[in-house]
C-alpha cells in the first residue's frame, strides 16, 4: 500500500504536472496581451513608495493565508504537530492542489502528507475531512451574504455579451450548489451517519456507469467513518477557533487583490471587490484545468477589469497584466515551493527495503 501511495504522490510531481499549468496560464495571457495590448494602458500606471507599500502588504497577506492554515492544523491536530510540521503539510497541499483541476478531490494525498508527520491514519483523515468542511461551510456562508449586499446586477455586471453574462452566472450557480450538495452529504456521514453515507456510496457507486469511480470513492467513504468519532465529540469551542482561522485565511487570500489594486489606484469599490473575488473562486470549482490555469486569468480580466479606474479603453489591457501579477504572486510560487520540497518529503518520509538478491549456487 505504502509503495502504491508513493506512487501516487510521485506521479503528481513529475515535471509535465509542473510544467502544464505554467504553459496554460502563460498561454493565454500572452493570448490576451497580444489581443489586448495597448502600451497607453501601462502610461496610465506610475510606480510610487505607495505601490511598494500595497506589493509588500499582498505578498504579506499571501504569508497570512498560509499561517491561518497552519494555526488551523495546529488546533484540528491538537497542537501534536509543531509549527515545522504544518508549514510542509501546507505547502505540500497547495502544491497538489496546483496541479491537480479543482474539481479532482485530493483528499488521499492530503491525509498521507499529515499521516506521514506522525499522526494516525484516523486523526488524520478527520483533520483533512474537517479542513475540507471548514472551507465548503466558508463558502456556503460568505456568498449568500455578498449576494444579498450586491445582488446578481452588480456581481455579473461584467463585460461581454450578455449570453456570456448568463453562462457565468450558471457556472456560479452550479459551483455553488455543488459546494451545497457536498458539504450537506459530508455533514450527514460526519455528525450523524457515517456508516449509512458508506454503505450509500458502495451502492450508488456500484452502478455500472460509475463503476470505475467505485474504489477511490469507497475509500472517501472509509474516511468519513474513521473521521467522525474524532469530530463528533468536538466542542463549540473548538469549531469557532477552527472557523476562525478558516475565515482568517480565506479572507487574506481575497485581500491580495484588493492590495494589488490599491498599490497603483485610488480604489472606492474595495468589497465588491472581494465579492467578485469570491464568484470567481465558486466557478474555478469546475474548471478542468490543473489549478485552475487559464481559467482563473480569464475569469480575473472578465469580473474585475471594469472595476480598475481608467478610461474604458485601457482597462482590458491593464486587466490582463494585473491578473499575471496575481498569478505570480498568488499560485506559481506554489509550483516552486512544491518542486523544492515534495521530492526531499518523499525521500525523507517513504524507506522501502530493498528485495534480497537470491543467487543460484554454481554447480
Amino acid at each position: 500500500m505504502s509503495q502504491e501511495i508513493k506512487k501516487n504522490v510521485v506521479g503528481k510531481v513529475k515535471t509535465s504536472n509542473i510544467i502544464y499549468p505554467i504553459i496554460i496560464g502563460f498561454g493565454v495571457i500572452g493570448y490576451m496581451v497580444y489581443a489586448e495590448f495597448n502600451p497607453k494602458a501601462f502610461a496610465a500606471i506610475s510606480f510610487t513608495a505607495s505601490s511598494a507599500f500595497w506589493l509588500t502588504l499582498a505578498l504579506v497577506l499571501m504569508a497570512f493565508r498560509d499561517i491561518g492554515y497552519m494555526i488551523r492544523i495546529r488546533l484540528l491536530a491538537d497542537n501534536h504537530i509543531s509549527w515545522r510540521q504544518a508549514f510542509r503539510i501546507v505547502m505540500l497541499w497547495e502544491f497538489t492542489s496546483a496541479v491537480t483541476p479543482s474539481a479532482v478531490g485530493g483528499t488521499s494525498i492530503a491525509i498521507l502528507f499529515v499521516h506521514k508527520e506522525g499522526l494516525s491514519i484516523g486523526k488524520s483523515s478527520a483533520i483533512v475531512m474537517a479542513t475540507s468542511f471548514l472551507d465548503e461551510l466558508y463558502f456556503l456562508v460568505a456568498a449568500p451574504i455578498v449576494f444579498l449586499i450586491f445582488g446578481r446586477m452588480e456581481l455579473f455586471n461584467v463585460q461581454g455579451s450578455s449570453s456570456l453574462v448568463q453562462s457565468l452566472y450558471t457556472i456560479a450557480l452550479v459551483g455553488y450548489f455543488i459546494k451545497l450538495a457536498y458539504t450537506l452529504v459530508l455533514s450527514y456521514g460526519l455528525f450523524y451517519n457515517p456508516k449509512g453515507l458508506k454503505w450509500l456510496i458502495v451502492n450508488i457507486f456500484s452502478i455500472r456507469y460509475l463503476r470505475k469511480w467505485r474504489y477511490s470513492m469507497t475509500k472517501v467513504a472509509s474516511e468519513i467513518v474513521m473521521s467522525s468519532k474524532n469530530l463528533r465529540s468536538r466542542p463549540a469551542s473548538f469549531w469557532i477557533k477552527t472557523f476562525g482561522a478558516t475565515c482568517f485565511s480565506w479572507t487574506s487570500r481575497y485581500l491580495v487583490v484588493n492590495a494589488l489594486l490599491l498599490a497603483f489606484f485610488t480604489m472606492h469599490d474595495q468589497l465588491l471587490i472581494f465579492a467578485r473575488q469570491m464568484v470567481m473562486w465558486i466557478m474555478m470549482l469546475v474548471t478542468p484545468t490543473p489549478g485552475g490555469s487559464g481559467f482563473a486569468e480569464y475569469l480575473f480580466t472578465v469580473f474585475l477589469g471594469d472595476l480598475i479606474p481608467v478610461a474604458a479603453d485601457l482597462q482590458k489591457g491593464l486587466s490582463v497584466a494585473f491578473a499575471f501579477i496575481w498569478r505570480l504572486i498568488s499560485y506559481y510560487p506554489y509550483l516552486i515551493i512544491g518542486a523544492l520540497i515534495v521530492p526531499r518529503w518523499i525521500r525523507h518520509k517513504f524507506h522501502f527495503r530493498k528485495q534480497p538478491h537470491h543467487h543460484s549456487p554454481h554447480i
